[in-house]
């Protein structure tokens, strides 16, 4: 089995794999300073607390966007595993030509949505949603070649600074809602975070439909993933949404390496 771990800012997204089957996935909060022999607790316990054995564990993969973070993590897979972890960074095989100007700024998560995309959606020009503790945008076209994307605060970021730099307005729980007009505080501002992102990626998916793929009537497929995805599920803005698609990616890109 794999065990395939997305390490954001904000949370810990881990699953286990059996062949190409996602068996179970789990979350717990980030934390850059937890050692080595927490991260390794934890592990073997969520993974027995769902049904898995950890000595079944045989590889691991790991997509890390907190640099602090990587070292604890490659102990806890080593002491608690034996198991050296395949971390996904530059210098990888991942099937896609980057087209940033400087490639090693492309965040990891960032390249293992575009490695599943590609892969779950073959021969298409894509545009990929992310909606983690940012929420970024790729370009990926038909030929796998990433072109770069946008990068926007997320919904939670968005909610907790106007909680801190306002003196009256709340923390809110962020769902969908039925109408814009809010008749409350709370309703004001869970309408402005889930229209306003509704409008963003509206405004985001034309031009970057323009600027990268403009070639004729054709439209690049769209695909949502990420914590906050779901709630877009009814939006009518997305072709696919794939809550898991780093775990996939990161699946893939560990195959491609071994």
């Amino acid at each position: 089995m794999i065990l395939s771990l997305d390490v954001g800012n904000t949370t810990v997204h881990g699953g286990l794999f059996e062949g190409e089957t996602l068996k179970f996935q789990f979350r717990r909060t980030s934390n850059s300073h937890a050692s080595s022999d927490e991260l390794g607790v934890f592990l073997r316990s969520v993974l027995r607390e769902n049904g898995a054995d950890p000595s079944a564990v045989k590889q691991i993969a790991i997509c890390c966007v907190v640099p602090d973070a990587i070292y604890s993590l490659r102990g806890a897979c080593q002491k608690y595993f034996g198991i050296n972890p395949f971390l996904l960074q530059a210098g990888v095989k991942t099937g896609l030509k980057i087209k940033y100007r400087n490639p090693l700024e492309v965040g990891a998560d960032r390249i293992a949505d575009a490695i599943a995309a590609t892969h779950l959606f073959p021969d298409r020009n894509l545009i990929i949603v992310d909606f983690g503790t940012a929420t970024t945008f790729e370009a990926v076209n038909r030929d796998r070649e990433y072109l770069g994307g946008v990068i926007m605060a997320g919904l939670r970021i968005s909610m907790e600074a106007l909680e801190s730099r306002t003196a009256k307005l709340p923390p809110v729980e962020i769902v969908p809602t039925p109408t814009i007009l809010g008749r409350s505080t709370i309703e004001s501002i869970q309408a402005g975070l889930y229209f306003g992102t509704i409008g963003s990626i509206k405004e985001m998916k034309e031009r970057l439909a323009k600027e990268a793929f403009d070639n004729g009537d054709e439209k690049p497929f769209v695909v949502a993933t990420g914590g906050f995805s779901g709630l877009f599920d009814k939006a009518g803005l997305f072709d696919a949404i794939v809550p898991d698609l780093v775990l996939k990616g990161l699946n893939i890109a560990l195959k491609l390496n071994s």
